[in-house]
């Protein structure tokens, strides 16, 4: 169900819970609501127009967080990796691609017909590359660390959601984007999926769980949703529905 309240997009979801959650998400704004099974429409909508000034508030805020411009992958653009500002320098070969960080550089060595869809396809699996690299070293050092085991995980580009999971399967999935970021970030999003394989829900005792393990994680998650974020077409107003959600 969706309602449109002051023009912007609301997305309602009925679940087994108590209680009413009203989340704005990033990186676009997102306004979902969580509500019990037996509250009817018009009790859902009366309760978001209430709070109408405060979601239009907190989505002005993800409009007006920096974001990178629309890539082309032409030297003097920006990429970050691992938190990291590098200047992207392109060179021209005939043989295999590749991405080279140097300082401050990232040296891109691409075939010069090569068009900014196909750029943008190797740096993205490039990315993917050293992401499932520090995926592998870490997530045996959560499992580890609260006895929690993962079945299986997986990279996804997203566009609202650091990352899920699926607690039957014990599977999570995380979000590409997170090799643009500090690695304790990586960190806490991997941390927080494995919790929910105890907790489904953001409660007190999910909470309890974070503290325990991470007691620095509010920190950390200001600095993730803090950092810059990508590029975006429809970076406000009409909202994506592949699910990054801002995790507890």
């Amino acid at each position: 169900m969706r309602i449109m309240i002051s023009d912007i997009s609301v997305f309602i979801y009925k679940k087994r819970i108590k209680n009413m959650h009203l989340y704005v998400k990033p990186p676009n704004g997102k306004v979902t609501v969580s509500a019990p099974l037996n509250m009817s429409d018009e009790a859902i909508e009366r309760f978001v127009r209430t709070k109408s000034s405060w979601v239009k508030r907190q989505v002005k805020k993800f409009e007006a967080q920096p974001r990178q411009s629309e890539r082309e992958y032409i030297s003097g653009e920006t990429l970050y990796v691992w938190g990291k500002q590098y200047f992207l320098q392109v060179e021209y070969g005939t043989g295999k691609n590749s991405l080279v960080l140097s300082r401050e550089k990232a040296i891109l060595t691409i075939r010069e017909e090569s068009t900014a869809l196909q750029r943008d396809n190797f740096v993205r699996e490039w990315y993917r590359s050293i992401l499932k690299s520090e995926i592998t070293r870490l997530v045996p050092k959560w499992e580890y660390q609260t006895g929690l085991k993962c079945d299986g995980w997986q990279t996804k580009y997203m566009t609202t959601r650091w990352g899920t999971c699926n607690i039957p399967k014990r599977k999570i999935w995380l979000n590409l984007q997170l090799a643009k970021k500090t690695l304790d970030c990586l960190e806490y999003v991997i941390l927080h999926e494995l919790l929910h394989f105890i907790e489904k829900h953001h409660n007190e005792y999910f909470i309890s769980l974070m503290d325990k393990y991470m007691p620095y994680w509010r920190e950390t998650k200001r600095a993730l949703n803090g950092q810059i974020l990508d590029f975006m077409e429809n970076p406000t107003g009409t909202i994506q529905d592949n699910k990054i959600k801002l995790v507890e």
